[in-house]
């Protein structure tokens, strides 16, 4: 394509553009990838948990962001109310009792018992006073606790008890999104600057040679 002048007008480049796309692509699709990989090395659909609540202090407290990885239910850990030896579960309560919470529960196995080839958990948060309501079956068992960060879970507890989460995610993508725009228009701007001032040097050039 060719200015007034004659000159081939280059492509505007927007690489600035480009590397944000690329960027926002490679954290969008590497956090997938970061959590597949957790699941497949720890062997559960659910790697990583927050725990939102205090029922597990002093060992684990709320804000926690644990690690869990899927065993043999007949290889998690049996202990008692009193010794705390057992392993400490992460499960999913929904339906067991009336009011059990929506997010997985974070306890301590205190006991377990078998029943033909299915195996049941006697549960209990350290700071609690009684045992959970109902036994857990293996089948709701999400995984045996591995590891944990402190309290970097806090970050996610506050986004959604504030409702400030998917407000927070529109305005970061709108704030992108006009970076994007302000990139393009900038550009757009600079190359015409550019243009001008050439044609401008052209024109002084040619009137001092016409003298």
């Amino acid at each position: 394509m060719k200015n007034t002048n004659g000159k081939v007008k280059k492509p505007i480049p927007h690489k600035k553009v480009i590397i944000a796309v690329v960027m926002i692509t490679i954290a969008f699709f590497g956090s997938f990838l970061v959590f597949f990989i957790l699941q497949v090395s720890l062997n559960t659909e659910s790697p990583i948990v927050v725990v939102i609540s205090g029922s597990m202090e002093p060992t684990i407290h709320e804000g926690d962001l644990l690690f869990v990885a899927g065993i043999d239910a007949e290889d998690i850990k049996n202990g008692t109310a009193e010794d705390k030896d057992g392993d400490v579960i992460v499960f999913n309560a929904q339906g067991l009792w009336i009011g059990a919470p929506q997010e997985p529960i974070v306890h301590r196995v205190i006991d377990k018992y078998q029943i033909g080839d299915t195996w049941y958990f006697i549960t209990k948060g350290d700071a609690n006073t009684l045992q959970d309501n109902e036994p857990v079956p293996e089948s709701r068992v999400i995984g045996v606790v591995v590891g944990g960060i402190p309290y970097i879970g806090w970050v996610k507890i506050f986004l959604e008890r504030s409702n400030l989460l998917i407000p927070l995610l529109v305005i970061i993508s709108a704030l992108l999104i006009i970076s994007i725009v302000r990139d393009i228009i900038k550009g757009e701007d600079e190359e015409q600057d550019k243009n001008n001032k050439g044609n401008k040097e052209d024109i002084d050039l040619q009137t001092r040679k016409e003298e």
